[in-house]
């Protein structure tokens, strides 16, 4: 069998074409969708009313939050040692809109393919929101902590890692809700 050897050249070309190919995927994305805000609304509201009537537990968190912060389409993607999220969401007080925001985050390490799904982030404090919205640009683990909520086995929420957490994040795709993810490095940013 024949080894096949890439030169230097060959290997920058090689990479730079992987990188473009992943940075067409991931930023093509959610411009393929073009959303308006009224479109990323009406899907935040869908996607909060969705996770509020399939787990009981979530709508008591939610109903207690200061503010929910719900990005229905969150895409991400991966190609070899690269990745990245792209997210557009509002934000809701009291039920009502209160803002446009972007997720986005990168990392590094073996992955390949693309997923999308949903985050909804709980501001369980006043302080917490207040933080948030007198911020520039947010960023998860950096500007705050925020605990992925983990669901027991009848769906209902481990209330402990609610305990002294100003932020609260439910993940779901298709299936349900999602955990033992990080959104540690996420950057939110207001549209």
């Amino acid at each position: 069998m024949k080894r096949f050897k890439l030169s230097s050249f060959k290997r920058v070309a090689a990479l730079t074409f992987i990188m473009a190919l992943l940075a067409s995927i991931f930023f093509m994305m959610p411009s393929a969708e073009a959303q308006s805000k009224s479109r990323i609304r009406e899907d935040a509201r869908d996607t909060l009313q969705n996770l509020q009537e399939k787990n009981r537990s979530a709508y008591n968190v939610v109903q207690r939050a200061a503010g929910v912060l719900v990005f229905p389409k969150v895409y991400q993607a991966g190609i070899f040692a690269i990745g990245g999220e792209y997210g557009k969401g509002a934000l809701m007080i009291k039920g009502k809109e209160h803002g446009f925001y972007r997720m986005t985050s990168g990392s590094v390490g073996f992955q390949l393919g693309g997923q999308r799904k949903s985050v909804i982030l709980a501001f369980l404090t006043q302080q917490a929101l207040n933080e948030f919205l007198n911020s520039k640009g947010w960023e998860i683990g950096l500007d705050a902590s925020v605990a992925v909520i983990t669901v027991g086995a009848e769906g209902n929420i481990d209330t402990k890692s609610l305990e002294n957490k100003p932020v609260v994040a439910f993940v779901t795709d298709q299936k349900g809700l999602m955990y033992n993810l990080s959104l540690e490095g996420t950057k939110i940013t207001r549209l």
